[in-house]
């Protein structure tokens, strides 16, 4: 059990119990109530044409002893031949209509876990792996589906038992009651075997969980890992994980695999039983030979769908483990929490915090009595060290994390009262490292086009950008594929992408984190010609890395450990000698044009008089 250790269950994991799952299963398979009776009907004439085999073949012996003419042992073949028709079409139109039924209720499951991830917040992101949760919205809804088909299943196993129990008592009921005293025996073992059965399967998915993620992981992460030439690295953290899945699903293979094995030998020992005691009444004349041999026909076929519904009780804890994962994901509690779900008006961007308190766990805390007023149509730079508060802020107006003290109030309203999605179309955000879908540029720059934007305008926006040199120098112009994650492209025509998303969303709330990879001076000027038309008409929160940017702010909020410590606009802090003119000189000076460093100018003398010497010394 060393091995399971490293499985822990996720912190939203739940339990439920199979009364609650099996309800939660039921609500999926009610829009599919007419199909179910369709398979139920298909299952009982297949059960039918299962249990009345023994006895058409029983009663053909009979009539044969009394009547060998050709055309009793024609009506025979005909007879037995139309059941074992009936029995094949029955059958193979139930597993088609069931198969569509658990096609249907898996795509909605995974529609609606898919659904339920996509809408957590981003805290969620932060503390649970997206390779798992992967895994669940795959591979789990998929084993959940097949309970559909272990039910139908189940329903043919019983339907057939009975039956085939009505055709032992009729024909011996003393017999019959040795074999009905040894099936609790049967049922206790299975009901024995279920929690095991259900701990195993749920660690051996968690640990296929495992896998996934470190899948996901390393192919993100391939560039960097080829940078760094961590190729084998990374194959044996995959072959680490990829090694307990296997370990772990051995030992749940061992497990399971432990039931058809005593299932059989259970029904072995059964069998000999009764035919211990058939073979003593035969001899006492209590039951026929011919009656005795009927019986042990018909007891194989009673024993396997009894084993069967035995059996099944692995397999069925399976999809239970996996309706459980998948439920305990759906129902995860968002920590982004509205109180109200107002309509979002037209914003003009007025953005109040009143004594604000956040932080990402307990013992991380960001902001602490936080007030901070931007005004409509304001454009404020945050600067400050790396853990100032710069991106909370932005993250906190966005909505994506949920503060613990005070109030933030757009345009008046608070943001916990109004709806998100329609808050949110009216905020453009463009995060550090531009993020391109696989597609066109022209389908990244309207990946949240509300209606679908013609084709000219984007491009008679993209001209408003330096000319469009930008777009000219792309070999299929706004057609050209930008790659996975927009490999295809350089950083600085990433950004401008990721800008230009913005641009045509026209956004009352503007939030940009800038990225600190240095471009060239050219692709700079063209991102800040982009900036200029997204800052004339919204409200903007720049996280500035560039002193273009900066220089260009209204505002310039200098942030320490959470707290305003200076604000003002760049010449006006600058003269105040303070914190910002400390960050200046570190962070952004050496962007400046006039920028000569300390010492250059003795260093340029110096060269100069010894190019003089050096010329000086060549022969003429």
């Amino acid at each position: 059990m060393g091995l399971f250790s490293n499985l822990d269950r996720e912190a939203y994991d739940r339990q439920y119990t199979d009364r609650q799952l099996v309800r939660r299963m039921g609500a999926y398979l009610k829009p599919y109530t007419l199909q179910l009776v369709i398979i139920t009907v298909l299952v009982l004439l297949n059960s039918l044409t299962g249990a009345v085999s023994p006895l058409v073949v029983s009663r053909g012996v009979d009539l044969i002893r009394e009547d060998s003419a050709p055309a009793t042992i024609l009506l025979l073949f005909i007879i037995i031949l139309s059941v074992g028709i009936i029995g094949w079409f029955t059958n193979w139109l139930r597993r088609r209509i069931t198969v569509r039924t658990v096609s249907d209720t898996e795509l909605q499951l995974r529609s609606d876990t898919f659904q339920a991830a996509a809408e957590h917040d981003l805290s969620f992101y932060d503390e649970f792996s997206s390779g798992r949760i992967v895994s669940r919205i795959t591979s789990d809804t998929k084993e959940f589906s097949q309970v559909v088909v272990l039910v139908t299943d189940l329903v043919s196993q019983i339907v057939q038992s009975v039956i085939l129990g009505i055709v032992l008592v009729k024909i011996d009921w003393r017999l019959s009651l040795y074999l009905f005293a040894f099936i609790p025996t049967i049922f206790l073992f299975s009901i024995g075997f279920r929690k095991l059965a259900r701990t195993v399967t749920r660690q051996g998915m968690r640990a296929m969980a495992n896998v996934n993620a470190a899948i996901k992981e390393t192919v993100s992460g391939i560039a960097i890992a080829k940078n760094f030439r961590q190729e084998t690295s990374i194959y044996q953290e995959f072959e680490g994980a990829n090694i307990q899945s296997y370990r772990v699903n051995i030992k749940r293979g061992l497990v399971l695999a432990l039931v058809f094995p005593t299932l059989n030998a259970l029904g072995g020992a059964g069998t000999a039983i009764l035919v211990y005691m058939g073979g003593l009444s035969t001899a006492q004349g209590i039951v026929t030979a011919g009656a005795w041999f009927l019986f042990l026909q018909s007891l194989d076929r009673f024993f396997f769908p009894i084993l069967n519904l035995s059996a099944f009780w692995a397999n069925i804890q399976s999809g239970l483990s996996a309706a459980e994962r998948v439920f305990a994901l759906i129902d995860a509690e968002a920590s982004v929490k509205q109180l109200d779900n107002l309509p979002s008006k037209s914003l003009i961007g007025e953005i109040i915090f009143e004594n604000v308190g956040f932080r990402y766990t307990e013992r991380q805390g960001i902001l602490e009595n936080f007030s901070l007023h931007i005004h409509p149509r304001e454009n404020i730079a945050l600067v400050g060290h790396t853990g100032a508060g710069k991106s909370s802020i932005a993250k906190l107006i966005a909505r994506f994390y949920e503060f613990q003290d005070g109030n933030i109030l757009v345009d008046g309203q608070d943001i916990r009262l109004v709806d998100l999605v329609s808050y949110r179309s009216q905020l453009g955000i463009v995060s550090q490292v531009p993020f391109l879908f696989s597609g066109t540029i022209a389908e990244n720059i309207c990946y949240a086009c509300r209606g679908k934007k013609p084709i000219e305008e984007i491009e008679k926006l993209a001209y408003q950008i330096g000319n469009g040199e930008w777009l000219n120098a792309l070999p299929q112009g706004l057609q050209t594929e930008v790659g996975e994650r927009g490999s295809r492209l350089s950083m600085g025509q990433r950004q401008l992408v990721s800008l230009m998303r913005v641009l045509v969303q026209r956004p009352a709330i503007f939030i940009l984190d800038e990225a600190t990879a240095s471009i060239d001076p050219f692709t700079e000027w063209q991102i800040q010609q982009a900036l200029n038309l997204i800052l004339a008409n919204s409200t903007s929160i720049l996280i500035a890395h560039r002193l273009s940017t900066v220089k260009a702010a209204d505002r310039i909020i200098v942030l320490e450990k959470g707290q305003i410590i200076e604000e003002g606009n760049h010449r006006s802090l600058l003269d105040q000698g303070g914190h910002y003119a400390s960050l200046y000189n570190t962070y952004f000076r050496h962007q400046s044009l006039d920028y000569r460093p300390e010492g250059l100018e003795e260093y340029l003398e110096e060269r100069k008089t010894f190019q003089l010497r050096v010329t000086s010394l060549k022969p003429e």
